[in-house]
C-alpha cells in the first residue's frame, strides 16, 4: 500500500484531500434499500445522540470531581461506537491490545468510520482540524468527547504543543492521523511529521510511547474494494446513505502494534518514519 494520486486543498471538507481514481457510480436504491437506510439511520441516530445526552449528564458530575481527567465518560463513547457496528451490521475485529503507558496513538485514515472503529476498542481523544468543530452534528459529538482541535498555522505551534502536553500529562491518549487526509482505505500515505514534534517538549520523550494502529476495511462481497473509503470530493451524506443501504456488510479490523518509545528516536522525522512503517506492516499482519 503506497501513495498514488495528488493531495489538494479541499473544498467541502475545509482541508487537504487525497484524490485517487474516482469511485464507481453509486447504484440506484430501491424501496427496500431506503427502508434499510431509515431503520439503520434512526437506530444509529438514537444511539449516538442518546449516548451524547447521557455523556453530557455524566460529564456534569465528572468535571467537578476530576477536572481534565475523564474516568467515566470514555466508557460511554466506547459503548456507543460498539453499538454502531451492531446496528450497521458491519463485522468488527480487534488484533492486539491498546497500550496502558502514557503516550499517543497514530493510525491510517480511510473513512469517517474510523472515528467509530478506533473509539470502540480503546479510550482515546482525537486530534482534529479546527474546521470539524463547526460541522453540524459531528462538531457537537467531537467537542463532547474531548477532541483536541488544531489549526494548521505555524504561529500556533507553541500553543498546540502546550495543549498536547497538558492533555498527555492528564493521562489522555491522543489519537491523530499523520497522513493529514482520508483515502480510499486501500493505502497508507506518507506521514507528516509536524505533530510528532510535540512529543519532544519538556522531557516528554523520556516517558512517552507512540502506538501505531492499522485500520483495515474489507468491502462487502461483490462490492468495490474501496467501498468504505471516503476521499476526494465525496460528500458525507451520500456516503453514509450508501453504507446504511448495504444489505450484506463487510468488516473492519483494528490491529494494535508494538508501542514505540519516543526516546529511541533522535527526531520527529525518525519517529514518524518508524510509525509509518509499523502501520504499513500492520496491513500484512491483518
Amino acid at each position: 500500500m503506497t501513495q498514488s494520486g495528488p493531495i489538494r486543498e479541499g473544498t467541502s471538507r475545509g482541508g487537504p484531500t487525497w484524490e485517487g481514481d474516482p469511485p464507481p457510480p453509486d447504484r440506484r436504491l430501491g424501496p427496500r434499500d431506503w427502508l434499510r437506510v431509515l431503520r439503520r439511520g434512526l437506530g444509529l441516530g438514537l444511539v449516538t445522540y442518546g449516548g451524547l445526552a447521557f455523556l453530557l449528564l455524566v460529564r456534569g458530575v465528572e468535571w467537578p470531581l476530576y477536572g481534565a481527567r475523564r474516568p467515566w465518560t470514555p466508557h460511554i463513547t466506547q459503548g456507543v461506537c460498539r453499538a454502531a457496528f451492531t446496528l450497521l451490521g458491519i463485522g468488527y475485529r480487534v488484533t492486539g491490545r491498546p497500550m496502558a503507558e502514557i503516550g499517543a496513538v497514530v493510525a491510517n485514515h480511510g473513512s469517517w468510520l474510523d472515528i467509530f472503529s478506533l473509539n470502540a476498542c480503546q479510550r482515546v481523544y482525537f486530534v482534529s482540524k479546527a474546521e470539524v468543530a463547526g460541522w453540524p452534528g459531528i462538531g457537537w459529538l467531537a467537542r463532547a468527547t474531548g477532541t483536541v482541535f488544531i489549526r494548521r498555522d505555524p504561529r500556533e505551534a507553541r500553543a498546540q504543543t502546550a495543549l498536547f502536553e497538558a492533555r498527555i500529562r492528564a493521562g489522555h491518549h491522543l489519537l491523530f492521523f499523520p497522513e493529514g487526509t482520508s483515502t480510499d482505505s486501500r493505502r497508507v500515505l506518507p506521514f507528516k511529521t509536524t505533530l510528532f514534534q510535540a512529543f519532544y517538549a519538556h522531557d516528554l520523550d523520556k516517558v512517552m510511547r507512540i502506538q501505531p494502529v492499522t485500520v483495515i476495511y474489507r468491502a462487502p462481497a461483490g462490492e468495490d474494494p474501496r467501498f468504505y473509503g471516503w476521499w476526494g470530493d465525496m460528500g458525507f451524506g451520500p456516503h453514509l446513505v450508501k453504507v446504511l443501504a448495504q444489505r450484506r456488510q463487510g468488516s473492519v479490523e483494528i490491529v494494535f502494534l508494538a508501542p514505540l518509545a519516543v526516546r529511541d528516536f533522535p527526531s520527529r522525522k525518525e519517529l514518524a518514519a518508524a510509525a509509518e512503517a509499523a502501520v504499513r506492516a500492520g496491513i500484512a499482519q491483518g
